[in-house]
């Protein structure tokens, strides 16, 4: 699976409901904040995000929020595939690992299953589910980028 893969199976997403990204809006502060308690308790923390990268993994899933409340007010898949692959580009560069996003996105997941309306989260749970089952292909395709020497533009 390449880039051009991930594009053609996030043009087959649905945009989140006005109502249902209002909801979302409205909760996101609170579900950060949840999901930060729950990630700090874990014992693999550092061994995920690297030592020194607490605040940084507390930044992420503040911007996680507010990235895709964008996304669930107005869906652009190209939008969602290049800014996903920066992210495992950029964070995979501060030295987090592979197992991090899959922790994250069970932790998002499991939150919103308890925060959320049923509506609300069958509504947005396709997006999550379709950044889970692509890790691989986000893990890789940022390894390779990052791997790649310097382009001239």
């Amino acid at each position: 699976m390449d880039k051009k893969d991930l594009l053609e199976s996030a043009e087959k997403l649905k945009q989140v409901s006005e109502k249902n990204a209002a909801e979302f809006s409205a909760k996101k502060d609170a579900l950060v904040e949840k999901m930060n308690a729950i990630m700090m308790k874990r014992p693999d923390l550092i061994e995920m995000v690297g030592a020194g990268n607490i605040e940084m993994m507390k930044d992420n899933h503040a911007n996680h929020a507010r990235f895709l409340e964008s996304i669930f007010i107005k869906y652009t898949p190209e939008v969602l595939v290049d800014t996903v692959l920066w992210v495992f580009r950029a964070y995979r560069s501060r030295n987090f690992s592979s197992t991090y996003w899959a922790a994250q996105l069970n932790t998002w997941i499991e939150i919103y299953k308890n925060e959320l309306t049923p509506e609300c989260y069958n509504d947005i749970y396709p997006y999550y589910f379709w950044m889970q089952i692509n890790i691989p292909t986000f893990n890789r395709l940022a390894e390779e980028e990052l791997d790649a020497p310097l382009s001239a533009h």
